[in-house]
């Protein structure tokens, strides 16, 4: 397994999520679960989990303060509350990373996918795991596929809202980073796309993937015909203040 990161570390380095501009909305998920019928199932599969990790990434960055709450404004996901960033610069980031992911989740070349909560000094305190099976897809139509992997995902949401209740505080000035880990023949094709697409991604240091000795939480597990996923936090046992 190798795992990747962007080339640009992560959203925060250098740059600060402060309130939105005049006119600035929340750019929100593409609604792929409203329109993904007709499409050939592993784009569908890669599509709903791109809507998902967006949503679950603004939600997480939101309930666990690592931007100013004032960034975030409510909207609805899978018939229910959520806050998403009305930040242009921190949207844009988080859409560009997981348009990148895209190719891997089509391809089923994904294991997991880490959002990655770092403190001041660049060292992770919490990774959120998005550990992803998808088994050898059925023939299934998009209809059946779409209300069903909805309610499913409906639940992980709902856990990521009160997550703040089995983790400790984050340090001031947190910012965070996305990673994904692939399989080792997912790399060697990865290199001919950064050649053709200018692909964000490289190796991650060996400081972003381990925390020594972390807190394990399991959050959430789904498993259904076309899609397996379990979600749990690692969190590092002494954070600082």
């Amino acid at each position: 397994m190798t795992t990747l990161t962007r080339q640009d570390l992560n959203f925060g380095q250098g740059r600060e999520a402060g309130p939105a501009g005049p006119g600035a909305g929340a750019s929100g998920p593409a609604g792929f679960l409203e329109r993904a019928t007709g499409l050939c199932p592993p784009a569908v599969v890669a599509d709903v989990l791109c809507e998902f990790l967006e949503v679950a990434v603004h939600l997480i960055l939101y309930v666990r303060e690592v931007y100013p709450v004032g960034i975030f404004q409510k909207r609805k996901k899978y018939n229910v509350p959520v806050q998403m960033s009305c930040h242009p610069e921190l949207n844009q980031y988080i859409q560009d990373t997981l348009h990148c992911v895209k190719p891997l989740l089509e391809k089923n070349d994904v294991e997991k996918v880490v959002v990655v909560i770092l403190d001041k000094e660049h060292r992770p305190v919490e990774k959120f795991v998005f550990e992803i099976t998808q088994p050898p897809l059925l023939s299934i139509s998009s209809d059946s596929l779409l209300s069903h992997v909805e309610q499913l995902l409906r639940a992980f949401i709902l856990k990521i809202s009160v997550c703040d209740a089995v983790l400790d505080h984050n340090p001031p000035g947190c910012t965070f980073t996305v990673l994904v880990h692939t399989r080792e023949a997912a790399t060697r094709n990865m290199e001919k796309i950064q050649v053709i697409k200018d692909f964000p991604w490289i190796l991650a240091d060996e400081q972003d993937v381990h925390m020594h000795d972390p807190r394990l939480i399991p959050l959430k597990t789904m498993t259904s015909d076309i899609l397996k996923m379990q979600l749990y936090v690692e969190e590092r046992a002494h954070k600082g203040s």
